[in-house]
């Protein structure tokens, strides 16, 4: 299984002769990546991003990242470990604190780059990484903290929606189903706590939820299980899959 740490160095197992590949992220420069010859997804590898290459699929006429950030692989089934990726706190970059094993710390960050690949956890309102919450996290291509590649971004809720609205059952089958292949990756809770992986999926939209006129925001996200599929918002500090669609 491949992995997305960044102080990670791999190795090229094998040229492209029919994929064009764009390099991003932070220490691109210092990367290379290793694509079997025996995937099956090597014909669509077309984007490599922290490490990981990533082809693309077409959805309700949209173009989407074909897995998860972070995952190995495009899912063979809904509880697929190898395709469940990173869970991302919502707004923050890439810094190392949505791999899965990531150490927690109880010290809000004051800038929108905590400096460090940590879990902040949160016990009170409002239940966010940041220290003076911002709603401009995460919005669009060019948006503050994107961990998306080059030319993408987070979808937004009336994106979710929408695809929510062309699946085969409203479900964690339907979610599966569709041409993004989503999975039940579980979740990471506020306080640190992972738990639901193979019975949830919860994935970050860009688009913040104000509870006016109380004085804290919380963030919508796709949620699905075996009984059904919705939008539903919750706390920022959060750990949630991110699935990237282009602009």
């Amino acid at each position: 299984m491949l992995k997305n740490r960044q102080k990670w160095t791999l190795l090229i197992a094998t040229l492209l002769s029919s994929a064009s590949l764009s390099v991003s992220g932070a220490n691109a420069a210092n990367r290379v990546v290793v694509i079997p010859l025996t995937s099956s997804a090597t014909n669509s590898c077309t984007i490599i991003h922290q490490g990981i290459c990533y082809g693309t699929v077409i959805s309700q006429g949209r173009t989407w990242l074909d897995r998860n950030l972070g995952a190995a692989r495009v899912a063979t089934s809904p509880e697929d470990e190898d395709a469940y990726g990173s869970l991302y706190q919502w707004g923050r970059g890439a810094d190392g604190h949505e791999y899965r094993t990531s150490h927690t710390i109880s010290t809000l960050s004051t800038t929108d780059n905590p400096g460090h690949d940590n879990f902040i956890v949160s016990f009170t309102s409002p239940f966010d990484w940041r220290d003076g919450q911002k709603d401009n996290l995460w919005q669009g291509v060019s948006g503050i903290n994107n961990p998306c590649p080059a030319g993408f971004r987070l979808p937004t809720k009336t994106e979710w929606e929408a695809e929510i609205s062309s699946w085969s059952t409203n479900d964690a089958t339907g979610a599966f189903a569709s041409p993004l292949k989503l999975v039940m990756a579980g979740w990471r809770s506020n306080i640190g706590n992972s738990g639901d992986t193979g019975q949830q999926g919860r994935y970050w939209s860009s688009s913040p939820h104000n509870y006016s006129p109380v004085t804290y925001d919380y963030s919508y996200h796709l949620f699905f299980d075996n009984a059904d599929a919705t939008i539903l918002e919750l706390e920022r500090a959060s750990g949630f899959s991110v699935r990237c669609i282009k602009n």
